[in-house]
């Protein structure tokens, strides 16, 4: 098969050419076409795929639990899994940590340019902190409240809500556990197919793909430019240390972290590895959401990297919505910058404070695009930074958006593979060609 044929490359052209209408569209002042005429498609794109992603997780976490057979086997596969995740959640922000102290962007930033960034996104950063203020006011045990859902139905009518999604269908997979098989099968059955029918629908979605990612990052660029592409130049160049920081950080983090776990701990070779997830980090990148991207990660994991539907049924679909490591280690980075901006220096009492908040944060940060902004100003009251100061990185925080949520989707791959290796569920698949319509199920 031709290279210009495999999904993934689809997908980069896509992204490639939306680079570039963006720019010839704020550059020639066609700023309204594009968010009439083109955002749209990449709307409907990352609509369909939020469309299938709670009956894809409902359908394939029942169906991964019950098939567990036993609570001893689900309590080591989760414990495997909630601990690794954990685990690299707090490497991510360690490493965010030491690179932010030693680069030391925030002192790189013009105080001219300090007082115009705080102007012009003031009124965004005071959103945000109205909606940290309702985080802020719960008591400690509100987010164990939060899991679990009084009515289900309006839990999923909203992907904000995923964890109380995948409460439910882990408490009915337990619930099947404990039914006799000729009573349970029945309904097995209907969320087994459920699952299958989705798979198949994600086949058709991504045949958009390429559109889809075009439209999105087309009006991304157009939505932070306007019509003037000079705006976004003088803002990557008063930030540039900054976006600098965090991208080495998630670099380091995806290649040493997520490098040594593939090396040790599976079979996979970094190329077959990226090979396979490659679609679905691209995907990320242009919705900026791992819940929208939970339906290709799943299925990519499954036909592409071998991993066995029991686990990635409820590996992946956990990691979607507590697994944050690219958005902890931004959170790290951004509230050490805003405090060396401000002029304000962190004791080592107050950075472990950021590691254990941004470690806790990340659990419950949904994932949707923007959500990390709200978990950032709570971040910055733990430590005495005024939140106020988020207003420094708005204007960026979209590209960053992009970056960080690829690497939380690798992240939920890698731990994927590494659980489905350790319990001898990770087969060995043949990347050579893209097909379509692989099911192993």
């Amino acid at each position: 098969m031709p290279w210009y044929r495999k999904l993934h490359w689809k997908i980069i052209i896509g992204l490639i050419a939306g680079l570039v209408y963006g720019v010839m569209a704020a550059a020639f002042g066609w700023g309204k076409f594009t968010a009439d005429w083109i955002t749209p498609w990449g709307t409907i794109f990352l609509n369909l795929l939020k469309l299938i992603a709670i009956p894809l997780v409902l359908g394939s976490l029942v169906t991964g639990v019950a098939s567990l057979s036993d609570l001893s086997r689900l309590s080591r596969i989760g414990g495997k899994t909630i601990g690794i995740y954990v685990t690299t959640t707090a490497i991510a922000v360690t490493i965010g940590l030491l690179m932010v102290n030693l680069i030391e962007p925030g002192h790189s930033v013009p105080e001219q340019t300090r007082a115009a960034l705080q102007e012009q996104y003031s009124s965004a950063a005071g959103s945000g902190d109205q909606a940290a203020n309702v985080v802020r006011e719960r008591g400690p045990l509100q987010m164990i409240v939060d899991i679990v859902p009084t009515n289900f139905f309006d839990s999923a009518s909203d992907n904000r809500n995923m964890l109380q999604v995948v409460f439910v269908a882990v408490l009915f997979g337990i619930g099947l556990i404990q039914l006799p098989t000729d009573k349970s099968k029945p309904l097995l059955d209907v969320f087994d197919a459920l699952s299958h029918a989705v798979i198949r629908l994600v086949d058709l979605i991504m045949l958009m793909a390429p559109l889809g990612v075009f439209a999105l990052l087309a009006g991304t660029i157009t939505s932070v430019t306007g019509d003037d592409p000079s705006q976004v130049l003088q803002l990557l160049g008063a930030l540039g240390f900054y976006m600098l920081t965090v991208i080495l950080g998630l670099l380091i983090h995806v290649g040493l972290t997520y490098g040594a776990l593939l090396k040790f701990w599976t079979p996979l070779t970094f190329k077959n590895f990226y090979s396979g997830i490659a679609p679905a980090q691209l995907v990320a990148f242009s919705t900026s959401s791992s819940g929208a991207t939970l339906p290709v990660t799943m299925e990519r994991c499954e036909e592409k990297l071998g991993a066995s539907e029991e686990i990635s049924s409820f590996v992946l679909p956990l990691g979607a919505t507590i697994n944050m490591d690219g958005t902890a280690l931004y959170q790290a980075v951004a509230a050490v910058f805003i405090a060396q901006t401000l002029g304000m220096d962190l004791s080592l009492a107050q950075q472990l404070t950021i590691v254990m908040t941004a470690v806790l944060a990340s659990i419950g940060t949904p994932a949707v695009p923007g959500a990390g902004i709200i978990m950032l100003v709570i971040i910055l009251e733990a430590v005495n930074v005024p939140a106020e100061g988020i207003a420094l990185i708005l204007g960026v925080d979209r590209i960053l958006d992009m970056l960080r949520t690829t690497c939380n989707v690798t992240g939920d791959a890698t731990v994927c593979t590494v659980v489905a290796h350790s319990e001898g569920q990770l087969m060995s698949v043949d990347l050579s060609e893209e097909k379509d319509h692989i099911s192993r199920r």
